[in-house]
């Protein structure tokens, strides 16, 4: 699928949108004292607390060059927290967005890659041995372990940058579930909890996050009722495109384009690691 300048501005605003309300949410209920996150470059920028995957420069860049004096302020802001400062650049970025980073120390870490799939056409229709069910007050437990279960399992494929204790990714999976901006799911197989996963919707995209299967239900059809039912909300709620990120090579990738997702660019993730 051709994605366009404009349309990956929009999915890159979306990704940053959903990072501030995320990290809003959690400064706001007072679980991380230090939390910020500051407008940068069209983007956000964010810290929740050290070693958090969510302290990160995200959606930055596609609309102009980043400003040397507010990320030098991010920097310092960051270095005081001991934290290397993070850009997740969109291949789509401005060309001289990369160069101003390379030039302040920035190095490659690794890549990620941005799927997408148009919501024009119905989704596929869903395995009726697979029940989807909205995460209630009652199962918010239940879908919280079953993220970190399937997350602190990984299928060892692709080329992943960043690999997080369990509970680094419990801790993020508490952080996450104050924002009241995502829809969260459960699928279960044959009457089992299986899965888990969730979406948000900003301007026309859906994004599709936070999904992981249970290492024991894995390629019993849960992933795919997850994928159909939120393609299916989410053109039940108007939403032009849903949007997935995984890494290069990895199984996920070949789940989603099996989904009819398609790869639209690459973010490339640079670190400047001068943290004292």
């Amino acid at each position: 699928m051709f994605v366009s300048m404009a349309t990956a501005r929009r999915i890159e605003h979306a990704e940053a949108e959903m990072t501030r309300a995320t990290v809003a949410a959690i400064g706001a209920l007072g679980r991380a004292a230090d939390a910020f996150v500051r407008a940068l470059g069209g983007g956000v920028a964010a810290f929740v607390r050290a070693g958090s995957p969510m302290n990160k420069v995200i959606g930055a860049g596609v609309d102009a060059p980043l400003d040397a004096g507010t990320l030098a302020a991010l920097e310092e802001a960051l270095r005081a927290h001991g934290e290397p400062a993070r850009v997740e650049l969109a291949t789509l970025a401005v060309p001289e967005t990369g160069a101003a980073l390379t030039a302040r120390g920035y190095r490659l870490a690794g890549f990620e890659n941005v799927l997408v799939r148009s919501l024009a056409e119905a989704p596929m229709a869903q395995d009726a041995t697979v029940r989807v069910e909205r995460m209630t007050a009652a199962t918010k437990a239940a879908w919280a372990d079953t993220i970190v279960d399937g997350f602190a399992h990984g299928d060892d494929s692709g080329a992943v940058v960043d690999a997080y204790s369990r509970d680094a990714i419990a801790s993020v999976m508490e952080d996450v579930l104050q924002a009241t901006s995502y829809e969260r799911y459960l699928a279960y197989v044959g009457g089992v909890l299986a899965g888990a996963a969730s979406m948000r919707v900003h301007d026309g995209i859906a994004t599709m996050s936070g999904s992981a299967t249970l290492p024991a239900q894995r390629r019993r059809g849960a992933q795919t009722a997850l994928i159909a039912t939120r393609l299916a909300e989410a053109r039940a709620r108007g939403a032009e495109l849903a949007v997935i990120t995984t890494a290069p090579g990895s199984q996920s990738q070949a789940n989603v384009m099996r989904h009819g997702f398609a790869l639209a660019y690459a973010r490339a993730i640079l670190v400047r690691a001068d943290a004292r």
